[in-house]
């Protein structure tokens, strides 16, 4: 017979889910406030800048966006309709495509940045001190997060969301 979670582990999931809903909820809504589009329009941006040459595959944004291929689908779609990336067709395979991040794009990542950073502490960062963000990091270590990567990513080139 397999193991059933605890009573403490399961309270601690719904928590955990019910944390990520609320805070990214909140997140969305003061970006939304300052005039922003949509968080995951900045972390698609985010994963491009950090990628060489500033572009990806759209199955490799994928991968780093943890969304659905459709979902990631639209999202280039409008990121391209917008001109904050473009399609660019892959020279060594045709039938193949990447992704690129335009200046414009550049342009709107550093300043949705700004926007986030806030809604960031306003959210997480006031409500902890920094020795419990570090724990929490480590718990979350435990669960197969990498906060450490994160740590270092965010302060390279500004937090990505998911």
């Amino acid at each position: 017979m397999k193991r059933k979670p605890s009573t403490e582990a399961t309270a601690a999931w719904i928590r955990l889910m019910r944390v990520q809903s609320r805070v990214l909820d909140a997140v969305e809504q003061d970006l939304k406030k300052a005039g922003y589009p949509p968080l995951a329009w900045y972390d698609a941006l985010l994963e491009l800048s950090r990628a060489p040459s500033g572009e990806m595959r759209p199955v490799e944004l994928e991968k780093q966006m943890l969304i659905p291929q459709y979902s990631t689908s639209r999202l280039i779609d409008r990121l391209v309709d917008e001109g904050l990336a473009a399609r660019r067709e892959c020279k060594i395979d045709k039938r193949g495509q990447f992704v690129e991040i335009t200046e414009a794009g550049r342009e709107l990542q550093k300043k949705m940045w700004n926007a986030y950073s806030a809604a960031i502490e306003k959210h997480v960062g006031s409500k902890l001190s920094d020795a419990d963000a570090m724990k929490l990091c480590g718990l979350l270590d435990r669960l197969g997060c990498s906060c450490g990567e994160v740590k270092a990513a965010a302060v390279r080139d500004g937090a990505s969301a998911r």
